[in-house]
């Protein structure tokens, strides 16, 4: 029965993540916000709601390293996201057709996980109310990049040279076919994580490898498969704006998730272990942002690279969260 569970809610997030691409896209078109800044915000934040939502559901159930795992290793599994996008799509080579676009948004990303992970190893014991002044800068950290990509966005938007054509649909079609399917997610993805969570239990393993790799993967769902819808329909600087703002959103997660943790402060509850699985998101952003800036034309069997610098970072990663847990 859990399987069938799984199953069922993972078909639905598939149909729903799909759908929220195809929105989305109009959303882009229709505002003339650009690809780029809707997919590295308005996407992201949608695509990243479970994991969030996952969270949440971790501290009612007293698992702060599950938080901590599925958040840190989702952003692992975005960047490995990219790898999977030069197999799926050999011809296109996504990261040089968007060449150089997504640098602010890919450091972006990884100065938020660099502030995060020195706000863990500084241990501030410093609070506003309940909530910890370290949650409190990466908020404000979170909000001063979106500023600056929202400025960014009209200039990169005009790089993206799109059409609107007759078969666009409006605008309030756009709105409200995304909220929807964003609803969808947000209903859907609890299902999913308690079902996948009561398949973990049978193996018998820590709650912080778990959070890492099956909560941190399933949760990821969202993104990899609005990301591959997006790539599909031609729509790449959605598709990696996707990922790249997902990655921040999730350490913005980190952040606002202290808000509603009211024993203590979330950063100093985390063991120190997933600073290592926070490390390995860090490097592997910085990878997948080198790999938009450098011009590397060179195909080693199925992969670029960066894809396969990608790849192995991932799985190395896991292992080493896995003998360190």
């Amino acid at each position: 029965m859990i399987w069938f569970e799984f199953v069922l809610s993972a078909t639905l997030l598939v149909i729903a993540a799909t759908k929220l691409a195809e929105f989305g896209d109009v959303i882009a078109l229709r505002t003339g916000l650009g690809r780029l800044f809707i997919g590295t915000i308005l996407m992201a934040g949608a695509t990243s709601l479970p994991e969030f939502l996952t969270t949440l559901n971790s501290f009612q159930q007293g698992a702060v390293n599950l938080a901590a795992g599925n958040l840190f290793g989702s952003n692992m599994f975005n960047m490995f996201m990219l790898a999977l996008l030069d197999i799926s799509f050999r011809n296109q080579r996504i990261l040089r057709v968007i060449y150089n676009r997504h640098a602010l948004s890919g450091a972006s990303a990884a100065l938020l996980i660099g502030l995060t992970l020195t706000m863990m190893l500084a241990n501030l014991d410093l609070s506003i109310g309940w909530v910890g002044l370290d949650s409190l800068l990466i908020i404000l950290a979170y909000v001063g990049l979106v500023y600056m990509l929202r400025k960014s966005s009209g200039v990169s938007a005009l790089l993206e040279e799109e059409q609107v054509d007759e078969t666009t649909p409006p605008l309030w079609v756009g709105l409200t076919g995304f909220g929807l399917a964003a609803f969808l997610l947000v209903i859907v993805s609890p299902w999913l994580v308690e079902s996948s969570l009561a398949i973990a239990e049978i193996t018998g393993l820590s709650n912080g490898f778990i959070g890492t790799t099956l909560v941190g993967i399933v949760t990821s769902l969202p993104e990899m498969m609005t990301t591959i819808a997006a790539a599909r329909i031609g729509a790449f600087d959605l598709a990696v704006g996707n990922l790249f703002g997902s990655n921040m959103f999730n350490v913005f997660a980190i952040g606002v998730a202290d808000v509603f943790l009211l024993n203590g402060r979330f950063l100093g509850m985390i063991d120190p272990v997933f600073l290592l699985a926070g490390l390995i998101g860090l490097v592997m952003t910085l990878l997948g942002m080198i790999g938009n800036i450098a011009r590397l034309e060179r195909r080693i069997w199925l992969l670029e690279i960066d894809g396969w610098l990608l790849f192995l970072s991932y799985f190395a990663g896991l292992y080493l969260v896995y003998i360190k847990g």
